[in-house]
């Protein structure tokens, strides 16, 4: 027996196919298509999605949703329109790796972007951020290391290149949080401390 069936609807299976008709079954955590008649088939649950199109999750790659996904863990405005993925810490904005004192700055600074929710704020690390999320709320999240943590928590927030030293503590910091479970690094050169960065620098942060 399946676990859900879908049927009836029209599937767009995001590779740039035309739309064809399917029905979709869920079993023990594995999607199926099902291009004959699905007559018959047992499922615990089945969707009507005649005249609908069924499709996979969307990812939405730039979200300023780092804290209110935390504070509004359903996300329903997302959630609704079929978003299953979020990518946050864009803009080289964001709140991991950070020490309290800083995380203090970056809240206010950023609280025009990404709100400034009442929730426990109690985290400094990329592994400690991500915690709060996993299996906490209901879009899955990706993390992007943003330059601006590194630089507050390397450089400070000066107006100034980083000595070797700091370069080097930064460049340790993004292995780090990649071994954490990030996914890359951004930067957004509006936005300070970010914004002091120079070419030379982003390259040897991507290296």
């Amino acid at each position: 027996m399946l676990d859900l069936l879908i049927r009836g609807g029209w599937v767009v299976d995001g590779t740039g196919s035309p739309a064809f008709r399917a029905d979709v079954a869920a079993k023990e955590n594995q999607l199926h298509l099902l291009r004959g008649a699905s007559e018959g088939v047992e499922s615990a649950e089945t969707v009507d999605a005649a005249g609908m199109v069924v499709a996979p999750g969307f990812i939405d790659v730039h979200t300023h949703s780092g804290l209110v996904l935390l504070a509004d863990p359903h996300n329903e405005p997302k959630t609704r329109q079929g978003v299953t993925t979020e990518v946050i810490g864009v803009d080289g904005l964001g709140y991991a790796p950070l020490s309290s004192c800083n995380m203090q700055l970056m809240l206010i600074r950023n609280s025009g972007l990404d709100g400034y929710p009442d929730i426990d704020y109690a985290w400094s690390s990329i592994s400690e951020y991500l915690d709060r999320f996993s299996r906490k709320v209901s879009n899955n999240v990706s993390y992007l290391i943003p330059n601006s943590c590194l630089r507050a928590e390397a450089v400070g927030w000066d107006n100034r290149p980083p000595s070797l030293i700091e370069l080097r503590r930064m460049q340790d910091m993004i292995m780090e949080g990649m071994s954490q479970g990030a996914i890359g690094l951004s930067t957004g050169l509006a936005y300070p401390p970010g914004s002091f960065a120079d070419t030379e620098e982003l390259v040897e942060l991507c290296k």
